[in-house]
């Protein structure tokens, strides 16, 4: 398994009270991928800038979307312009590929054959390395789900328990997921003040 999927799994299923912001998951999972690029060598970051390495494939299809998915002439890209980039409808690629391999499953209901449209996890062997990461309370896995509101056992700073390639992109990913959260609630704003223009009318 890798961060990515360990951390859609403990997000979605395992550690939320609340549904998780799409938008914030995707963002994270974006994150997640640049941390297993970097351990796998195949990028590296100079500053805030993603150098894509020669490495070959991971193993794992989407970390190799992620790979092609590298800029690879220079000017090379921001951690932060590859967050907004790669995370677009991350959240849902994941389900898919999850789905897919039978690591989660559409519900069904006893009554009714059909799947419903609500997932649930399998009994796998990859749900329970991803609960056993999340229990133990693996920095970056902690991290990463506490950028998206989720709150494990490890402390966010990861200073001294991760590279620095890695603390990085966790910091990034925290900017991100606040400057998202402060999007949504100018939208909400100007909305209200919309539905107050109508109601006066």
């Amino acid at each position: 398994m890798t961060t990515p999927r360990d951390l859609f799994l403990v997000t979605v299923y395992d550690a939320a009270a609340r549904p998780v912001e799409q938008g914030d998951l995707s963002l994270a999972l974006a994150g997640a991928e640049l941390v297993d690029l970097v351990d796998a060598g195949a990028a590296a970051l100079d500053g805030e800038l993603i150098v894509p390495a020669t490495a070959g494939g991971t193993g794992d299809r989407l970390l190799d979307e992620a790979v092609a998915a590298l800029r690879r002439e220079t000017p090379y890209e921001s951690v932060e312009d590859w967050l907004w980039r790669r995370g677009r409808g991350l959240g849902a690629a994941y389900l898919d590929a999850l789905e897919a391999d039978g690591t989660v499953a559409r519900q069904r209901r006893r009554w009714l054959p059909l799947p419903t449209g609500r997932t649930e996890p399998a009994d796998s062997p990859e749900r329970g390395r991803a609960h056993e990461r999340w229990a133990s309370g693996e920095p970056v896995l902690a991290a990463l789900a506490a950028a998206v509101g989720i709150q494990g056992e490890a402390a966010k700073d990861l200073t001294g328990a991760a590279p620095e390639a890695t603390v990085t992109v966790v910091a990034a990913v925290n900017d991100a997921v606040t400057e998202l959260a402060a999007v949504r609630q100018r939208r909400e704003i100007e909305d209200a003040a919309f539905d107050n223009v109508w109601r006066g009318l």
